[in-house]
């Protein structure tokens, strides 16, 4: 077993009657409450040591009563060497570092990329006190899809960080799923499932968030034992440190999804059928209102405490995307759910996406609105979204925002409106917006937006975004430099500056990864058919990037953001080049559309050449990930096909026709230069020899191609190469070289 699936399958309790936990972490760095100091060995100063080894032990943390009514807050003082962080618990002490981080030593970290290398080796004291609250008890992060589209084959030493990272940021609520699926397994065995039918139900882990969202089952291979088994290990651990950290772990609840043949295995059931979701069976769905429905809940919860520990959030989504609840009145069956969830967790809040038409009021209107948190997808994404208190009731709700569909590797978010409406949303009279909810489809990426959107439930006042994102140069490189400067601002008024009154929330992207067509206007079917700024005005970051000074191109921060922009100018060049591309060809012009056709399979090699020089832009180290987790050869194939098939086809045949296919499309090195490059060239090739025989091309399965990659991708690299700016400088050539 390789070693870094030891770090976290060793050392844990069994699945198997794991002791409940309490779910407060108010205590857990073991700190007294009085203001003095916190023992060194805290769950914040654990987390300081991972993340700042040479500075970790010239900080102090120390823990403040929070206020009757008041919000999470920090303060930082201290001298040289000797930094001290006040706050009201440990993830909130790591808040107060990051600020300190930022804005005394210009330093950060964040998901995609950190500055830390140039901290000198005694820490500088703050000139005067500095201090933060939160303006909002709810910051919540993380979409149903994360679990799926990020990575579903993490392992501890990602999780670690990543909630070292969420912490740093403010985040006090994460959404967690994996393990989710020990639960159904344990609870559905009381009602008449075995062991083997229940894993031929459960779908492999990257395909698992539908499922836990009721639109698929069943694909693509069953999951073993051993594989529920370490998920569930892996689940607790992530929600142990949460809790150690005082944050909460927000877990799936129950809300009637069942096996096939629940009514004929348990007699008096009553279920309704839900249809097809994109080309897939829905599971049925268990009448709330029924005595079944109460037991069922009781064995999942139990389960789920078992495994998990109990928490005080529980994410479900009833009904979600088309869930039909045939001659069940919605309010009686939200109750019946809510009931469920009282009975095993009284004081419980039912969290509930705000997505399409969900939640809707027969929902929000029967239940304890005191005790709901709607999650809101659309407050950047449909000017038509005013007045949430009249559309959920006044319940409790967040300010969202989904910049990515897929795991997109799109840069940029409609930062205008996050300035514009959060802080008149939440001041409002009467406002019931009481936090912020970041769900982008995958996380890790635009760390811009992840730092400014993160930054909205700490601070008060108008934003300033030139003003934002000139600072963010500087502490996202370690100093002040005009270059950076200047590249920010043109990413600020173009990726960074869209806004709702187009309907979208994510960038459009590229058409590298689109099944080939000459007419296609995106690669996904749900993704803007246009750029949303104009691609000439953006490529003049990437030159000042380039421009920025030596001593401030070492840290992994430059590095992520250079071949981000890099990616992101050729991206854009596909939808300036293709257009032409189909001139050519529709006027018969051979010898243009062999110079443009070549120029695009150049550019595609040229962008898999920049993204195969950072590690977490190779297709095969996330394959490989996948692999890490089977048992056996024949296993390790099949996690590999699950992983490859959610970035490529999604499914199955019906699925990728009805729109699925390369909706998670990215821009990777091994998926540009493989999957990506293949369909072109064969379609360039096949629409040349019509050119010259006179005739209409052949059509091509292209799911049968793709699948075919997907079983045999060829070798794919786990490890980087080359020199991301000496390849961007090379893109900058290509890119201003006359066509």
């Amino acid at each position: 077993m390789p070693l870094h699936r030891r770090t976290f399958l060793t050392g844990l309790a069994g699945t198997a009657g794991v002791a409940a936990v309490a779910c407060s972490g108010a205590t857990a760095d073991g700190a007294v409450t009085d203001g003095a100091p916190t023992p060194r060995r805290t769950a914040a100063a654990e987390a300081a040591r991972r993340l700042l080894p040479r500075h970790w032990d010239q900080i102090e943390f120390r823990t403040a009563p929070r206020k009757a009514g008041g919000e999470d807050s920090f303060q930082i003082t201290g001298r040289p060497g000797r930094i001290t962080v006040t706050a009201t618990g440990p993830a909130t002490q790591l808040t107060g570092l990051h600020h300190y981080l930022k804005h005394v030593t210009h330093a950060s970290i964040t998901w995609a990329g950190s500055s830390t290398d140039h901290l000198p080796d005694r820490l500088p004291a703050p000139e005067a006190p500095l201090a933060g609250a939160a303006n909002t008890p709810h910051r919540f992060v993380l979409n149903d899809t994360n679990d799926g589209y990020t990575g579903a084959y993490h392992d501890w030493d990602y999780w670690q960080r990543e909630i070292d990272v969420l912490a740093l940021h403010g985040y006090n609520e994460v959404l967690v799923y994996a393990g989710a699926d020990a639960v159904y397994h344990r609870a559905f065995q009381e009602f008449g499932y075995s062991d083997d039918e229940l894993r031929s139900w459960i779908p492999a882990p990257a395909h698992q968030p539908w499922w836990l969202l009721q639109n698929m089952s069943s694909f693509p291979h069953p999951v073993s034992r051993q594989l529920l088994d370490a998920r569930a290990r892996l689940g607790r651990r992530i929600c142990d440190r949460l809790r150690d950290l005082g944050m909460t772990p927000v877990l799936p609840g129950y809300f009637g999804t069942v096996p096939p043949g629940f009514e004929a295995r348990n007699p008096g059931a009553r279920t309704v059928p839900q249809g097809d979701w994109v080309g897939f069976t829905r599971p049925d769905w268990l009448d709330p209102r029924t005595g079944h429905f109460s037991r069922v809940a009781a064995a999942f919860y139990r389960a789920q405490d078992e495994l998990f520990g109990p928490t005080t959030m529980y994410k479900m989504d009833l009904l979600h995307e088309g869930g039909k609840p045939g001659d069940v009145p919605v309010g009686d069956a939200a109750q019946g759910v809510e009931k469920a969830l009282r009975t095993a967790h009284p004081g419980a809040t039912w969290v509930i996406l705000g997505w399409q038409h969900n939640p809707p009021k027969a929902i929000t209107d029967a239940v304890d609105k005191k005790r709901m948190l709607v999650v809101d997808g659309l407050s950047d994404r449909f000017p038509n979204v005013t007045d949430r208190e009249s559309d959920w009731g006044s319940t409790p709700y967040t300010f969202g925002s989904i910049w990515n569909f897929g795991g997109h590797t799109t840069l940029g978010a409609n930062t205008p409106d996050w300035a514009d409406l959060f802080e008149k949303w939440r001041t409002k009279e009467g406002s019931a917006l009481t936090g912020i909810s970041l769900m982008p489809e995958a996380a890790d990426n635009n760390p811009a937006a992840f730092e400014l959107f993160s930054e909205l439930a700490w601070r008060k006042g108008d934003l300033d975004l030139e003003a934002w994102f000139r600072q963010w140069s500087a502490f996202r490189y370690g100093a002040a430099d005009p270059h950076a400067a200047a590249a920010w601002d043109v990413l600020r008024r173009t990726a960074y500056g869209t806004t709702r009154a187009d309907e979208w929330a994510e960038g459009a992207d590229g058409l590298f990864g689109a099944r080939p067509d000459l007419a296609a206007t995106s690669a996904a079917s749900w993704s803007p058919k246009k750029l949303r700024y104009e691609a000439a005005d953006f490529e003049p970051a990437l030159g000042e990037l380039l421009a920025v000074r030596a001593g401030l191109r070492t840290s992994s921060a430059y590095r992520r953001d250079l071949l981000d922009v890099a990616r992101q100018a050729l991206s854009n060049r596909s939808r300036v080049l293709l257009p032409h591309i189909k001139e050519a060809y529709d006027a018969g012009d051979a010898d243009r559309f062999d110079r443009l056709t070549r120029e695009w399979l150049a550019l595609i090699d040229l962008l898999d050449r920049l993204l195969a020089t950072d590690s977490r832009h190779l297709l095969g180290r996330w394959v490989a990930d996948a692999r890490a987790w089977g048992a056996d050869r024949e296993e390790r194939d099949r996690l590999a096909y699950d992983q490859l098939s959610l970035v490529t086809v999604w499914g199955t045949r019906s699925g990728a026709d009805a729109g699925l296919r390369d909706y998670a499309n990215r821009e990777w090195a091994g998926l540009v230069g493989g999957l990506y490059r293949l369909r072109w060239d064969r379609c360039f090739k096949e629409l040349r020899a019509s050119l010259t025989e006179g005739r209409a091309p052949e059509k091509v399965d292209w799911f049968a191609v793709e699948d075919a990659w997907i079983r045999d991708p060829g070798r794919l690299a786990t490890r980087p190469k080359g020199d991301t700016y000496g390849v961007a400088r090379q893109v900058q050539a290509h890119l201003s070289a006359p066509s």
